[in-house]
């Protein structure tokens, strides 16, 4: 499909309605692995949930937590008919140390990314604003061990004066070329304007196609 056809193909994906099928603790209380998951990650406050809200077109699906950091399960959203499902997961906090990362991460989060074979992408959400760090380099080394293909996704870009923006897409970019795991295309969206969220749905439909 070329870039109209993929552009429409998101929008008729999200246009079918979604909704909260399932919140997973453990491994033993995921759902069956069924259709196409996409999984999104990020630190708390990053914007997950308004992002969510953003693609599927509904203000108050996913619930912007009041307290960052809370989020400490897998929350499952249905696309549609069930051809795909949207999986938030928990925020990794405000921890600038690896090792914070890799001990609230190790258990439930580490052996959903292993062991999904649905699992066709995570979407690594960072927020332009700030600067990376540790925490979010931490977590881009446990998508590649776990070999699961990661793509990042700059937010609320409406903030950022356009040369400052382009600066940070750089710098972006340079870093996902240092990870084996991830895709060296970087999404910017605004949830607030909606800039980049038609391109967003565009490339998830095309993982679903």
């Amino acid at each position: 499909m070329d870039e109209a056809e993929l552009l429409e193909a998101g929008r008729l994906l999200f246009a079918r309605g979604t909704r909260f099928v399932h919140a997973a603790q453990t491994v033993e209380g995921l759902l069956d692995a069924t259709g196409i998951e996409i999984a999104l990650a990020g630190r708390s406050n990053v914007g997950k949930s308004t992002l969510i809200n953003a693609l599927t077109g509904q203000v108050a699906l996913a619930r912007v937590a009041q307290a960052p950091g809370r989020t400490r399960q897998l929350n499952f959203f249905q696309v549609g008919e069930g051809r795909l499902s949207i999986v938030d997961m928990p925020g990794y906090g405000y921890a600038e140390a690896p090792k914070a990362v890799k001990r609230d991460w190790q258990g439930l989060m580490f052996r959903y990314l292993r062991g999904r074979p649905n699992l066709r992408r995570v979407l690594l959400l960072m927020d332009a604003r700030i600067e990376d760090k540790p925490a979010d380099h931490a977590v881009m080394g446990i998508l590649d061990k776990a070999a699961v293909a990661f793509q990042i996704v700059l937010t609320k870009s409406d903030k950022m004066k356009p040369e400052a923006l382009a600066r940070k897409l750089d710098t972006i970019k340079a870093i996902a070329r240092k990870h084996p795991a991830a895709l060296n295309d970087v999404i910017v969206t605004s949830s607030e304007t909606g800039a980049g969220i038609a391109e967003l749905r565009a490339t998830i439909a095309a993982l679903v196609a």
